[in-house]
């Protein structure tokens, strides 16, 4: 059990200031890369999934991007009014609908290589420094959603 005496009292010393100012730096830092594409941080996280893997469910996707589909279904519906994905009832169940990428979702693939070398120039980490950051933050995620 930790000692209270010994926990931090200031903000700026507490894991969830550093974590939410850092998240929003990082998604501060994709708004100019992804303005010109005509999309937003959500809709490329959307997209690198699809990329990844193309013909997902909403189910699906909503497991992989750890978002309700309340949230994600208008976030599929602006993708779709851009052009850049499809959505259809899943022929084999009806309950079901499948993401697609169309032509122009797949298109803007080319764009990923650019964007994230970017951000990760902009973080002035290195690969492997970068590589510790995510498997600590992973866990942390992990730890965090497991302890109640």
């Amino acid at each position: 059990m930790l000692d209270e005496s010994t926990l931090p009292t200031d903000p700026q010393n507490m894991i969830c200031f550093a974590l939410y100012t850092a998240s929003h730096a990082v998604n501060r830092a994709y708004v100019p890369l992804l303005k010109d594409l005509g999309l937003t941080y959500p809709q490329w996280i959307t997209l690198l999934f699809l990329w990844e893997k193309d013909e997902q469910t909403v189910g699906d996707l909503s497991a992989k991007l750890q978002m309700q589909t309340n949230t994600l279904t208008p976030l599929l519906q602006r993708l779709e009014t851009l052009g850049h994905i499809t959505r259809t009832k899943n022929p084999k169940d009806a309950r079901q609908v499948v993401v697609r990428l169309s032509s122009s979702g797949r298109h803007l693939q080319q764009h990923a290589p650019i964007v994230t070398r970017c951000v990760i120039e902009a973080t002035g980490f290195d690969l492997p420094m970068l590589d510790n950051l995510v498997h600590v933050l992973s866990t942390l995620r992990d730890q965090v959603s497991t302890a109640g």
